[in-house]
């Protein structure tokens, strides 16, 4: 009985949804607000800037998605993402080729991976 219970929690901690083709969902880092500049300076939510990439961590890719998986860190930009809620939690969902980049975690220590990653 108590294996039944372990494969019910499993199947409840899995999002309820399975992404398709070139599809990335992405979870967005904190809110978007005042943030500090390296040298500690607070920046308000007001201040204009121009158009800033922001990091997500990856959470489901499609089938046809080549570049990135769950767990990865990406750069993309806000402006162009379409939001979606699942379980009461916003995501945003992309096309793979509207990420930026990779964060390179994954990729050192390979010594054969070529291309720029951030």
């Amino acid at each position: 009985m108590s294996a039944n219970r372990e494969t019910h929690s499993t199947h409840d901690d899995k999002l309820p949804i399975r992404m398709l083709h070139d599809r990335v969902l992405v979870r967005q880092d904190a809110a978007e607000g005042e943030r500090r500049s390296g040298g500690g300076i607070l920046i308000p939510a007001t201040a204009a800037v121009g158009r800033r990439l922001a990091w997500a961590d990856v959470v489901a890719v499609g089938q046809n998605v080549r570049t990135v998986e769950p767990g990865d860190r990406v750069l993309y930009d806000p402006e162009d993402r379409a939001e979606v809620e699942v379980r009461g939690i916003a995501y945003v969902l992309m096309r793979e080729r509207d990420l930026h980049a990779v964060a390179a975690d994954r990729f050192e220590g390979s010594e054969d991976s070529t291309g720029l990653y951030l």
